[in-house]
């Protein structure tokens, strides 16, 4: 087993060595040869912050990607992307997540609260100035808290010279290069089409991160501004989004071989970490999780089978969950198939080799590996304590809510620079907003559950590893009973109630006498405390994880791309199959037949009945692929994509709309880790079945015109 592993290793290495240039920034543009690649635009074309450009289309919606797809602001992303719109809008009555939701004007679309749309219109580089501030401060400690006040600095004065802008600051390598971006926002957002269920989220968790995929995920949503144009929070008067620039459709699709190219939001990848943090990972933090939310989702199931209204509200924590918990999984199996840990420990014993070969570097640079290692131990001995104190919060929107608020009345009396950045005046409004989001699933037998299953594990640590508000709790039977007098005496879930006390002085909130007030006041010295760590902490990996990238640069004469960090990025490669395994071979599209084949009438495979009498008459649409004599459902391609590309349009050489990314390869959970074009796949939604659905299944008129599809 161990030799075949390491053939396997041997045979993928010459295409995991360029794993960390799939992702580029619009920075890096230019250092491809996109001609001889197959584009027919220009570097400019893609981005060009003096003027519009193909990017001016992509925007970041809640997280995910989307894209702008008609001159009236209309959205394409995923619909589990919007999945929380979706929940929101439907109760037992109107069931929009199951049956689906369309507004077939614009007075009948939904409010998405709580989603905003960024669209990246430049950036700057202010490495030198960040890193000035660093290099100025003292300990750990101090670094942190002056990088956080120089970057603070730097937006306001940059926000200030855009008016109606956001601006954010981006690590791009830790403690190298920070860039500022700068965004144009908007804060109304609309639900306008969901496909029902059987659609949306066919073959359920049991397809989830697989081949051969038949899923419609798609949802289209609107951005509204005021009547004068500018960005604004909801108001009924408010008017359609005008784009710049929107996707032009390609609706006869893409074929097997194709050029495609994606434009996203990326979130995180950790291509340039070390054996240690790899170790960390998986040994500690993913297996913790896979177990913690592999009970929750089951017991949330259970929660949910019997009544419609309790299954809604438990429906998008699930969903949230159960894609976390499925990746790990793929994670934790990618890592010890490809045996990863042990691949990069061999890459850093050639580091050290190459350290100890020169005695200028062995000067600069020697400490970094071992302080590293010293760095990962030391997180090991306290993860089980800190992974435990972040689950407590999460655990409960009532405990969640209560910390935040009081945490409101602490930051909000500092001076503004100097308060955590939700606190700041330029996010109050979005930290309010959360509240009531934050409670709108508020599910008593769930939250009491949770919350007490937590708080004894926190009291089975040892007595110096609980947080004394914790250990001051009654312990097995007496806590249950605690539990349930804290939440029969809280008024937290009347959102109404709670809006009024954000930013209300401490005394005031503790006067009130809610008891999750009262417990957030006694968590919250410890809480700082272990804030304060890891921000310290936080600044002495930055500083090794620096000089860890300098030295591995230098080792292979090159300098790298930086890993992904939820900017914008660009990724391409083909329309292409795979072989997941000996004599396998998956085709890179699947069809209508395909979902014929699967569907048994009961979740996850339940299409529903317009599919399938439209379906059975599909040969003749027009969105029928020449080549496979079918409506194609998905496309697969050898992109290197990670979370937050889910929605990011696929796009072909001249920047046509084929496709919706919304998932990968089990194969390709390692993405974040490790990219190989043998096995690194993505998968989307082909623009065919998304035109098909609108046209044949849902009779969306209004939008196929909209759209310019006849």
């Amino acid at each position: 087993m161990r030799l075949t592993r390491v053939f396997i290793m041997l045979c993928l290495l010459s295409s995991l060595g360029l794993a960390e240039e799939g992702m580029f920034p619009m920075n890096e543009l230019k250092r491809l040869d996109l001609r001889q690649a197959g584009f027919e635009l220009s570097a400019e074309a893609i981005f060009n912050p003096d003027s519009v450009s193909l990017t001016t289309a992509i925007i970041n919606i809640g997280g995910c990607t989307g894209s702008f797809i008609s001159p009236q602001g209309l959205i394409l992303t995923n619909h589990h992307c919007a999945f929380s719109a979706i929940q929101r809008a439907s109760s037992a009555e109107h069931d929009y997540l199951r049956e689906g939701f369309y507004a077939a004007s614009h007075e009948k679309e939904f409010p998405a609260r709580g989603f905003t749309v960024r669209i990246t219109d430049s950036y700057v580089d202010v490495s030198q100035e960040i890193l000035a501030a660093v290099a100025a401060a003292g300990d750990f400690s101090t670094r942190a808290k002056a990088k956080e006040k120089r970057g603070k600095e730097l937006i306001a004065a940059a926000e200030k010279e855009n008016p109606g802008k956001r601006v954010e600051l981006s690590e791009m390598f830790p403690g190298k290069s920070y860039m500022l971006f700068i965004y144009t926002y908007l804060t109304d957002v609309r639900l306008v089409y969901a496909p029902p269920f059987g659609i949306g989220n066919f073959g359920g968790e049991e397809d989830n991160w697989v081949w051969p995929r038949h899923t419609g995920d798609f949802a289209l949503m609107r951005a509204y501004v005021a009547p004068d144009g500018k960005p604004a929070e909801y108001a009924p008067g408010n008017v359609p989004y005008s784009p710049r620039v929107y996707l032009p459709i390609a609706s006869r699709g893409a074929r097997e071989g194709d050029l495609a190219f994606i434009l996203g939001y990326p979130g995180r990848t950790y291509r340039h970490t070390s054996s240690h943090y790899l170790e960390y990972e998986s040994r500690l933090r993913m297996p913790w999780i896979v177990e913690w939310y592999g009970h929750q989702i089951k017991t949330m199931e259970e929660m949910s089978r019997k009544d419609r209204t309790v299954a809604l509200k438990l429906s998008s924590p699930i969903k949230g969950l159960a894609n976390t918990w499925k990746n790990y999984q793929g994670k934790l199996l990618g890592i010890d198939r490809l045996d990863l840990v042990e691949r990069k420990r061999l890459e850093e014993a050639r580091l050290a080799e190459f350290i100890t070969a020169d005695s200028v570097r062995q000067s600069r640079y020697g400490i970094v590996l071992p302080e590293i290692d010293a760095y990962y131990k030391e997180m090991s001995s306290r993860f089980e304590s800190d992974k435990l104190m972040d689950a407590l919060l999460r655990s409960s929107s009532l405990l969640s809510t209560a910390y935040t608020l009081y945490q409101s009345s602490t930051e909000m009396a500092k001076p503004d620079l100097e308060r955590d950045s939700p606190y700041m005046e330029r996010n109050l409004t979005r930290t309010r907003e959360r509240l009531p989001l934050a409670l709108a699933d508020f599910y008593l037998p769930r939250e009491r559950l949770f919350l007490e299953e937590i708080i004894e594990k926190i009291q089975a640590l040892p007595a110096r590893e609980q947080p004394a508000a914790i250990a001051r709790l009654p312990k097995g039977k007496k806590l249950g009973k605690f539990l349930d007098e804290a939440f029969a005496g809280s008024k937290l879930m009347e959102s109404a109630w709670a809006m009024q006390l954000f930013g209300k002085p401490a005394g005031e909130l503790i006067g009130t006498g809610d008891p999750f007030l009262k417990l957030a006041a006694g968590l919250h010295p410890d809480l700082e405390r272990q804030r304060e760590f890891r921000r310290a902490s936080g600044a002495r990996l930055e500083k090794l994880m620096a000089d860890y990238v300098e030295i591995k640069q230098a080792a292979a004469g090159r300098d790298f791309i930086p890993d992904a960090n939820s900017t914008l990025r660009l990724t391409y490669g083909h329309i292409r199959g795979y072989a997941p395994r000996d004599a396998v071979w998956y085709a890179p599209f699947t069809t209508l037949n395909g979902i014929l084949e699967k569907n048994r009438g009961e979740e996850p495979y339940n299409a529903p009945r317009a599919l399938l009498e439209a379906g059975a008459s599909s040969g003749a649409s027009p969105y029928v692929n020449p080549d496979l004599g079918a409506v194609p459902v998905n496309l697969l391609y050898d992109m290197d994509t990670t979370g937050g590309n889910s929605g990011s349009p696929v796009l072909n050489q001249r920047g046509e709309l084929i496709g919706l990314n919304f998932d990968r390869a089990f194969e390709a959970t390692i993405n974040d880790y490790a990219w190989s074009s043998s096995y690194s796949r993505s998968i989307g939604v082909d623009v065919r079945y998304i035109l098909w659905i609108l046209a044949e299944v849902s009779g969306a008129k209004g939008l196929l015109n909209e759209l310019g599809v006849e």
